[in-house]
């Protein structure tokens, strides 16, 4: 079934609708991407449909994944009203404020997209995702009502400087990650990091603008780090817990053997981080990031129908490969 999770009530800014490419500054476009997600008909384990186990040769991979998506339709419109409060502290730099729009606008495509994708993990019949997606729903409310523009400002900032680090461990581990999973879900996971590193600065630049300090920035990279780890764990356990995987010693060996390989390649990428010199854009865009962009991005649109279908037998290639149509 094709899902095009373009609609719902977020909007964007003028200048920045769906379809638009941009042609100045780093933010390239605003893509309407479609997936053709895999359906969640109900079903009890160990019966769950591909929507849940899109990955069959990793479940344990799937499972940490669904997991980080459930929090997508919470974090994602926390960033945005974050940042939308720090937009008329930055209204002297219109640069900032055409950055910050578009960051917004591609931060809305994303929430809207997991979110159909996580409406079919919810069809599969795991009882614990409205409970972890109540968790989430609160936790992000709470942040935005109970703490300062500036806690928020530096968890938004934490959240993208750890994105941009996981973005590139998934985008260089990809073929051991995503080879042989389902194109859909492998293509809006990695579309999503595509853009994340896309949009690096945007986050850094307002926190900074809006006087964001060198402690707040580390206090934010930690809170929102041990934040969405945890949560994300609570979520993975609770998931393979319900399809009777969590008993399984294999299964916890493969699990912990894969979270030992994600944490090697991705603790370096975090720990620069650290330095007081940090900026995003000192940190390169990998080659088959910047082979994305060029091969499709010349038309925003087009580029959304394409890359909604990767073709996952052929990550190990230099740029990205579509499946036969």
């Amino acid at each position: 079934m094709t899902q095009d999770a373009t609609g719902g009530h977020t909007r964007t800014p003028i200048g920045t609708r769906i379809g638009t490419r941009i042609g100045d500054g780093r933010i390239r476009a605003i893509r309407k991407m479609l997936f053709r997600f895999p359906r969640g008909a109900r079903a009890q384990a160990p019966a769950r449909p591909r929507a849940a186990h899109w990955h069959k040769a990793r479940p344990e991979f799937s499972h940490i994944v669904n997991a980080a998506s459930l929090a997508m339709p919470y974090l994602e419109p926390y960033l945005i009203r974050t940042m939308a409060k720090a937009r008329p502290m930055i209204s002297d730099d219109p640069e900032l404020v055409r950055e910050l729009n578009a960051y917004v606008a591609q931060e809305t495509t994303h929430h809207r997209q997991h979110r159909a994708f996580n409406d079919e993990l919810a069809a599969c019949g795991y009882d614990s995702v409205p409970r972890i997606e109540a968790v989430l729903a609160e936790d992000y409310g709470r942040f935005g009502k109970t703490k300062s523009l500036m806690f928020n400002l530096a968890y938004a900032e934490g959240f993208e400087s750890m994105a941009l680090a996981i973005g590139h461990m998934l985008v260089e581990d990809r073929v051991h990650l995503f080879g042989g999973s389902d194109p859909a879900v492998a293509s809006l996971v990695l579309w999503h990091f595509v853009e994340e590193i896309e949009h690096k600065e945007a986050a850094f630049d307002v926190f900074h603008a809006a006087g964001g300090t060198y402690g707040w920035r580390l206090y934010g990279l930690a809170f929102a780090t041990a934040h969405i780890f945890w949560r994300t764990g609570q979520g993975y356990r609770a998931l393979l817990r319900e399809d009777g995987l969590w008993g399984d010693w294999r299964m916890r060996l493969r699990l912990a053997m894969l979270l030992g390989r994600i944490f090697r390649k991705l603790t370096p990428k975090l720990l620069r981080i650290l330095s007081p010199s940090y900026h995003p854009r000192k940190v390169a865009d990998p080659d088959w990031v910047t082979a994305w962009w060029a091969a499709y991005g010349t038309n925003p649109m087009e580029m959304g129908r394409k890359l909604g279908d990767l073709d996952t037998a052929q990550l190990h290639k230099p740029e990205p490969a579509l499946r036969a149509a």
